[in-house]
């Protein structure tokens, strides 16, 4: 009908332990996105916005000693900024939102990791995001052990000892069993062209599934 807005995009965000390959892949998809005449736009969390940017060289400075809930409330701040002044708009316009990290990371780190109440952390993501939570999300999974080895420059969250990191990836896995029609779990130990295929066929899927697929393929995508 005419004089409809755009669809609303899709949000797709990309999860998992350190060095697990997603800012890699997050980038590949835009890529393919962009290629194939989908709308998208890449961020990346903590950042997207001059200030969550500014909370994040807080967040990562290993020079800082931080206590866990200033921690927590600190990345709640810049999802909170990002979520409303880029992902929002983004996705209101019908344009994919491709996330390197959102929610289930301060679950999965704060939560399980840090050791804080989940349900506290459920309500206050729900209002620092107005209950937004991605479409899908694809959690990279691999051994914390290897990811952390894949890592030649550490920040402050890198430097955590083995064991939060394996209770991080344990919160990951536990949440995904929770959600699955959300969360699409793929071992990270594959190669990078490998994982990037998958990707693109969970995202497609989910894509034609809401229309947008179809349309991009009409104006002359393959």
């Amino acid at each position: 009908m005419r004089g409809e807005g755009p669809a609303r995009g899709l949000f797709v965000s990309l999860e998992g332990v350190e060095g697990a390959g997603k800012t890699t892949q997050a980038r590949m998809l835009v890529d393919h996105l962009e290629r194939v005449g989908i709308r998208s736009v890449l961020l990346r969390e903590p950042g997207g916005t001059p200030m969550a940017e500014a909370v994040r060289a807080v967040l990562l400075d290993s020079r800082f000693s931080i206590c866990p809930e200033a921690e927590t409330l600190l990345f709640l701040a810049a999802r909170a900024q990002n979520t409303a002044e880029r992902i929002r708009p983004a996705l209101e316009s019908g344009i994919t939102v491709v996330c390197d990290r959102y929610s289930d990371s301060t679950v999965a780190y704060q939560g399980y990791g840090r050791g804080a109440d989940v349900e506290i952390i459920r309500g206050l993501l729900c209002y620092a995001t107005g209950g937004l939570w991605p479409d899908v999300t694809i959690l990279l999974d691999l051994d914390p052990s290897q990811g952390l080895a894949r890592q030649t420059v550490r920040n402050r969250m890198e430097d955590e000892p083995l064991q939060f990191h394996r209770r991080v990836r344990e919160g990951y896995l536990a949440e995904a069993e929770a959600a699955p029609e959300r969360m699409r779990v793929l071992d990270a130990a594959a190669s990078p062209e490998i994982l990037h295929g998958t990707i693109v066929g969970i995202v497609m899927g989910e894509l034609a599934r809401s229309g947008q697929g179809r349309r991009a393929a009409g104006a002359g995508g393959p």
